[in-house]
């Protein structure tokens, strides 16, 4: 039986009408996941010389040891936001003689199917063979390795128990970043060390000929914690149930009717943005990215890279842009006919979403003003991607989306989700990204960075002056588009 309804996924995958329409996505995907796995590998080789550079008193197999915890934490966080609930038409199965062990067994071990669960493999077996090998032996490097497959079973088990548990994903992880920053802060005062308890810990366990085996118990018993979840919740009434809270679904943003119906409109795409699986999910993602970054501009390597700060400065003052201008169009998709017969002139529609998207833009500005902190090439660099993002970028964005005729299924998450992207959202990058840092590499080669700089904030504010006359390109642009657009959005894929 599980035979069969792993055949029927297979099947229901290849004969859905966008999987073909996709395989230019698929293909590109799998290209960057080629290049991750290689990534990976390069990484697990290198790493023992690597963290021996970084602490040369401690031993590299101790370090990684010590530090499998704390990657435990941050993964099961990234799971729980990005890694998609497992979904079967219960009503279609129901009718027929399958038993419900049998259907609940099968949404639960799905996810383990996942290749995607098993890149970090990528970087444990090599790191085994250079780094534990040389300590613990064959035996020991074989152990390190099903402890770490054991422990991403437990991950991959737990973290859609936690998403259905928790069905606001916000709450759930603000409570994860409370207790990762309570655990970092006793590890900083030194009143409970974390990582020493998950040193002697797991290397007990690779020492260990037999003992190792229990850490599979853990994802014996998330298995079980699901198994009984779905016992409570297996019927469609129940398991669909939200918790009723007060003022639900009467959101209102009076304040934005004054502006008149670009307005109206405005406060009916964030009332959308809030109320959809999809959008919401972006919008948590959009908040994590604002921390970008934090990655780069802490370190010299990359702080002395004209390339490296353009980049990261286009990205975070724009992220509430970048995440949803892609969208901007798509995400009206279910109800685009609706819109289209309302009294609603394209001049209208058009600077709605432009007024959202610099709306946006605007905030992520604000909001990242503290890497100001870091000096003030970094205010030089965020000014400069301020602009370009608003002079440039939204225009790229808002004619991009007139192009991309898939409509986008809100009720569906985000994450791992490949449902409405085309290489039209590809293209649209060169603009965005590859024009300006191309710029900046090759002035900087005669060490003549801010001329190209200047040149950047120069486009931007051409953007800014000469809006109607952009704007007006789009509306017309959209014109040409709009019944295309109609035709594609009633097509579910």
């Amino acid at each position: 039986m599980y035979q069969t309804l792993f055949k029927h996924y297979w099947l229901q995958t290849v004969r859905s009408p966008g999987y073909y329409k996709n395989l230019v996505v698929n293909i590109f995907a799998g290209v960057i996941a080629l290049y991750f796995l290689a990534v990976f590998l390069l990484i697990g080789l290198m790493l023992p010389k690597m963290l021996q550079e970084i602490a040369p008193q401690e031993d590299p197999a101790a370090i990684f040891h010590g530090s499998i915890l704390y990657a435990l934490i941050i993964l099961l966080l990234i799971r729980y936001v990005m890694q998609p609930l497992s979904r079967l038409n219960l009503e279609s199965y129901q009718v027929l003689p399958v038993k419900r062990s049998v259907l609940v067994t099968y949404l639960v071990l799905k996810p383990l199917l996942n290749p995607l669960n098993y890149l970090v493999l990528c970087l444990v077996i090599p790191f085994a063979v250079t780094g534990i090998y040389p300590l613990f032996g064959t035996a020991g490097a074989f152990r390190f390795i099903f402890v770490i497959l054991g422990l991403i079973w437990f991950n991959t088990l737990m973290a859609p128990l936690l998403k259905r548990q928790f069905s606001n994903i916000l709450l759930g992880v603000i409570l994860f970043l409370l207790v990762a920053g309570a655990l970092a802060a006793l590890e900083y005062f030194k009143i409970f060390s974390l990582f020493t308890l998950s040193q002697h810990l797991f290397g007990f366990l690779t020492g260990s000929p037999v003992v190792w085996i229990s850490v599979w118990s853990l994802g014996l018993l998330a298995f079980l914690l699901n198994k009984l979840f779905f016992a409570r919740n297996y019927y469609p009434e129940s398991f669909e149930r939200k918790n009723k809270k007060i003022g639900t679904g009467t959101q209102r943003f009076t304040f934005m009717e004054r502006f008149g119906k670009i307005g109206e409109l405005i406060s009916l795409e964030i009332k959308l943005v809030l109320r959809h699986k999809r959008t919401k999910s972006t919008l948590y993602a959009a908040l994590f990215f604002l921390l970008y970054g934090m990655i780069f501009y802490p370190n010299p390597m990359y702080n002395e890279s004209p390339n490296w700060l353009l980049f990261v400065a286009i990205f975070v003052t724009g992220t509430g842009m970048l995440m949803f201008g892609q969208w901007i169009i798509n995400w009206d998709g279910a109800h685009f006919d609706f819109l289209m017969t309302r009294d609603i002139d394209t001049r209208t529609y058009i600077r709605a979403n432009y007024t959202l998207m610099l709306a946006l833009c605007i905030v992520s500005f604000i909001v990242t003003t503290p890497y100001f902190l870091f000096g003030r090439q970094i205010i030089l660099y965020h000014l400069v991607a301020f602009v370009y993002n608003v002079g440039v970028n939204i225009y790229v964005y808002l004619f991009g989306a007139t192009l991309n005729t898939k409509r986008l299924e809100l009720s569906r998450g985000s994450s791992m989700n490949m449902q409405g992207v085309s290489y039209k959202n590809f293209l649209v990058l060169i603009p965005l990204l590859v024009i300006p840092i191309t710029l900046v590499s090759l002035f900087t080669l005669f060490s003549a960075t801010y001329i190209a700089l200047i040149i950047i904030a120069l486009m931007g504010l051409a953007g800014i002056l000469f809006r109607d006359t952009l704007l007006s390109v789009i509306e017309k642009q959209f014109l040409r588009r709009k019944y295309a657009l109609c035709t594609g959005f009633r097509k579910k894929e």
